[in-house]
């Protein structure tokens, strides 16, 4: 009797000292809709399908086409003839021979104009998605791969490039249209997101692989690679704005206010978005 009331009286603390260490213990920290978004796209992340553009914009660098029969290999990025690697993070610049500050995509349409060939005007035209516009995705997606975990740097040394910064911001707080939206409207202050989408802050370093460091990426819910060009026309779109026009000054101004204010953060484009 005297060993049967001792493990009764054992079981009895065992059970209190149980319950004690459960009311001590921490609660758990609930799941939010963003770390579960968060895992999702780390699941995904490896096998990221943006791959296969960066496969097909590789064969079309070194691919004769073109009324010329000529490859991209001589192109100028910025970093001299024919050198992609790092090019892409010191994207949009000034450059000499056009006297412009170009974008990546407004700069391959002057190497595939005047190295190949192709009518720029008429790539413009053309719809995002489709012919011509179709390749130069691929072609920003392996050339912004090729920068992958490097810092952001635009340059500011030339006057024409300060000046591109300055109307950049104008354009980003620049409020009209039906909806009286600006880019500021969604991407100007801490916290804010769509639905569930997080929306970084752009009017300063949103940090490693946020914002302009993750573009061109991968849409999931179209399928499709999106360059800078057609993320930036899409904004105007949802803006309830005329499109602005594809490699139009305003876009390529965009992209110097939003890279110089990403100065000093590692590219991960392309990335993997919603």
């Amino acid at each position: 009797m005297k060993i049967a009331k001792r493990l009764i009286l054992a079981a009895g603390l065992l059970a209190a000292g149980l319950l004690q260490a459960q009311a001590q213990a921490p609660a758990p920290v609930a799941k939010t809709a963003l770390d579960s978004i968060a895992e999702y796209r780390a699941l995904l992340a490896d096998g990221n399908p943006a791959e296969l553009f960066e496969a097909k914009g590789e064969d079309l660098w070194s691919k004769k086409r073109g009324p010329k029969n000529a490859s991209l290999e001589r192109c100028n990025l910025g970093k001299g003839p024919g050198v992609v690697k790092g090019a892409f993070v010191e994207l949009p610049r000034w450059f000499a021979d056009t006297q412009k500050v170009q974008d990546l995509e407004s700069r391959l349409l002057t190497c595939m104009s005047e190295l190949q060939g192709f009518d720029a005007a008429s790539i413009i035209k053309t719809p995002f998605g489709k012919g011509e516009q179709s390749n130069i995705e691929g072609l920003v997606a392996w050339i912004s791969a090729e920068s992958r975990g490097l810092p952001m740097r635009l340059p500011q040394a030339h006057p024409q490039e300060q000046q591109m910064y300055q109307l950049g911001q104008r354009a980003f707080f620049f409020r009209g249209g039906p909806m009286d939206f600006s880019c500021a409207s969604c991407h100007g202050e801490e916290g804010k997101r769509i639905r569930l989408q997080e929306l970084p802050n752009l009017t300063k370093n949103p940090g490693d692989g946020v914002g302009f460091a993750a573009w061109p990426a991968y849409r999931l819910s179209s399928g499709e690679l999106w360059g800078m060009q057609r993320r930036l026309n899409d904004c105007f779109r949802q803006q309830r704005f005329p499109y602005p026009g594809y490699t139009s000054e305003v876009t390529i101004a965009l992209g110097v206010y939003m890279g110089v204010n990403a100065s000093g953060s590692a590219s991960i484009a392309p990335a993997l978005k919603r």
